[in-house]
């Protein structure tokens, strides 16, 4: 370190106060960084934006001061001076097992670029889901986020201040860019993988209503009996709403029926461990009395005793292809049509052969 540098750190953090136990620091301010670089207010905003006129060692004795202190400039400032934050958005309506996956990949294709990431749930309306999507864009887009990538949308969204990209959409949305699995297609490979086990009476947990990929599942669902000619039963098709709690239910439903199932394919995983956890439960063996499958393939399904079997969703493609198309509109780019991408069965240790057949 240059004299120069370090009398410029010492100087920094003598101007720091000592912060009390329990004291939530000051925000550090444009001034703040002015007064400690001895340099003027006007000169640490040229440093910030990138501007011309300023000696590279000036320039290296405020970014000095900005490291030391932890200035950081306002998203919000920046916006309206640039009409760009190089923010993206990544809009859920809660932070679960599938939407962090989804992030996971999201955030890997951002590396490198110059994108930083904001994923943001904001809090649901007293009527649940429906409309989650308008309210966060509304709040984020135009000042906080240049574009955003919306997990599973459930209302139209036709037009918007920034460009948007859907995952997973609701039936009816209005939103040409979007990333999809083959959500029909995945769903009757789990039940044909049940049937050529030799079960014939299979349940169903179905997702959330509202949902474009819980009819899709159970569309598939229903289209693999019909091929192999087994006639359809309402009573083994229960809610699941992709969430714990009302699989559950669900479960307890279908092995109450005076005709259980012999198997089981819950429209994603989450249900599935459900109805693993309820066979645990009333001491069934799995997959000797009841043989178990989900949808998504979140690591919690290979991380089960017993493996859950499953169809995985590419959840880290996905995300990852939405960034890739996002990244296109903000560029001004013409961005594919909608993205559909092949769902793959994962057999593990929750199916197998009924123990009559």
């Amino acid at each position: 370190m240059s004299p120069e540098t370090e009398n410029t750190v010492n100087a920094a953090s003598a101007w720091l106060p000592a912060p009390a136990e329990n004291q939530v620091a000051a925000r550090v301010t444009i001034n703040d960084v002015a007064r400690v670089a001895e340099v003027s207010v006007s000169t640490v905003s040229k440093v910030v934006n990138g501007r011309y006129g300023v000696s590279p060692a000036t320039i290296a004795r405020v970014h000095q001061v900005i490291n030391e202190l932890g200035y950081e400039t306002s998203l919000v400032a920046s916006s309206m001076r640039n009409s760009r934050t190089n923010i993206i958005g990544i809009l859920v309506a809660e932070f679960e097992p599938f939407a962090l996956e989804l992030l996971n990949g999201i955030s890997a294709t951002l590396r490198g670029t110059k994108y930083d990431l904001m994923a943001y749930a904001g809090n649901l309306s007293p009527e649940g889901h429906i409309g989650w999507e308008r309210r966060s864009l509304s709040r984020l887009g135009g000042t906080l986020i240049d574009g955003a990538i919306i997990v599973t949308p459930t209302v139209e969204i036709p037009h918007s201040s920034v460009p948007v990209v859907a995952i997973d959409p609701q039936a009816g949305t209005d939103m040409p860019i979007t990333v999809d699995v083959d959500n029909s297609g995945g769903a009757q490979r789990a039940t044909e993988h049940l049937l050529e086990l030799g079960h014939r009476r299979i349940g169903h947990i179905r997702g959330r209503e509202d949902l474009k990929s819980a009819h899709l599942r159970e569309a598939g669902y229903r289209q693999a009996l019909e091929n192999a000619g087994i006639d359809f039963d309402e009573q083994l098709i229960q809610d699941g709403d992709y969430q714990h709690e009302s699989a559950v239910a669900a479960t307890e439903r279908l092995l109450d029926l005076p005709q259980p199932p012999t198997a089981i394919f819950a429209a994603n995983d989450i249900s599935a461990l459900a109805a693993l956890s309820v066979a645990a439960d009333r001491g069934l063996a799995v997959p000797g009395d009841l043989s178990i499958i989900g949808f998504d393939d979140i690591p919690a399904a290979a991380q089960s005793i017993p493996a859950l079997s499953t169809v995985r969703q590419p959840l880290h493609e996905m995300g990852a292809h939405a960034v890739r198309l996002l990244l296109c509109l903000l560029d001004g780019e013409e961005a594919s049509a909608p993205q559909q991408l092949p769902a793959v069965l994962v057999p593990r240790d929750t199916t197998a052969p009924p123990r009559a057949i």
